[in-house]
């Protein structure tokens, strides 16, 4: 095999990927299982990661799912747990799972939506990581991946709160690669733009809002899952060993747009 690449592929890896039923995080765990790793499909649920899981076991790929309501303690921890105890440990955990429960002003979301918002958006993904790190350093370091948004780095589509829950994920990031370097273990951040999921259905439903974003976009169109999945098989790879701290995006120019 050629010396660069060998150094995407994942033999012998392990890889959480919360939210990967469906759209970004079902996308990325695929790319990953293509290149080898073994992987874990999770959201809240089983029938619906078994689903996935047995899609890619049918196609040659390493899979098993494992429900998980990342807002909730003791499913996050029975995530890592079976996850260690079916494959032996832990190397890629990425941190996809999150909701936007409110679309519009930032005075019209009530508290409980702020609770709910930041539990599952940034609570989770510190948690998780936490509770991965012993895993991870037993095996010598490891990759976590965080899924923000452009839209936590410039506030456009009028979600104030989501906004402010993916700005955090940035720091989160930054400061796992700053602590966790001496372990081996690389934190990165990818910021997709508006790619078509469930998540963002508001917005590319809504005909004239997506005509006007996809005239501004130099891509000229809203992206795809598939999309993402490269970026991620990179920053979770021997290619992307020397990148920690970083936060990529992938918006088709989004953000250059003005």
């Amino acid at each position: 095999m050629d010396r660069v690449k060998k150094l995407f592929q994942l033999e012998g890896k392990v890889a959480i990927v919360t939210g990967s039923s469906k759209g970004i995080g079902e996308a990325i765990a695929h790319g990953l299982a293509e290149h080898g790793a073994k992987v874990v499909i999770s959201s809240r649920k089983q029938e619906s990661v078994d689903e996935v899981a047995a899609n890619f076991r049918e196609e040659g790929l390493d899979a098993i799912g494992i429900a998980c309501h990342v807002g909730k303690a003791d499913q996050r921890e029975a995530l890592i747990k079976q996850t260690i105890e079916h494959y032996g440990g832990i190397d890629i955990l990425v941190n996809n799972a999150a909701i936007n429960p409110i679309f519009g002003p930032l005075e019209q979301a009530d508290e409980a939506v702020f609770d709910k918002l930041m539990d599952t958006n940034v609570k989770a993904p510190w948690i998780l990581s936490n509770l991965a790190l012993p895993s991870m350093k037993e095996r010598g370091g490891g990759s976590i991946i965080n899924i923000s948004s452009v839209e936590g780095m410039h506030p456009g589509f009028g979600l104030g709160l989501y906004s402010v829950s993916k700005s955090a994920i940035l720091m989160l990031s930054k400061n796992q690669a700053k602590e966790w370097g001496k372990y081996g273990v690389r934190s990165n951040v990818i910021c997709p733009g508006l790619i078509k999921t469930k998540l963002s259905t508001a917005l590319w439903q809504n005909e004239s809002l997506l005509k006007q974003l996809e005239n501004n976009i130099p891509s000229g169109r809203i992206g795809m899952p598939d999309e993402m999945a490269g970026l991620a098989v990179l920053l979770a790879s021997d290619a992307g060993a020397y990148m920690t701290g970083g936060v990529y995006t992938a918006d088709g120019g989004y953000l250059i747009a003005g």
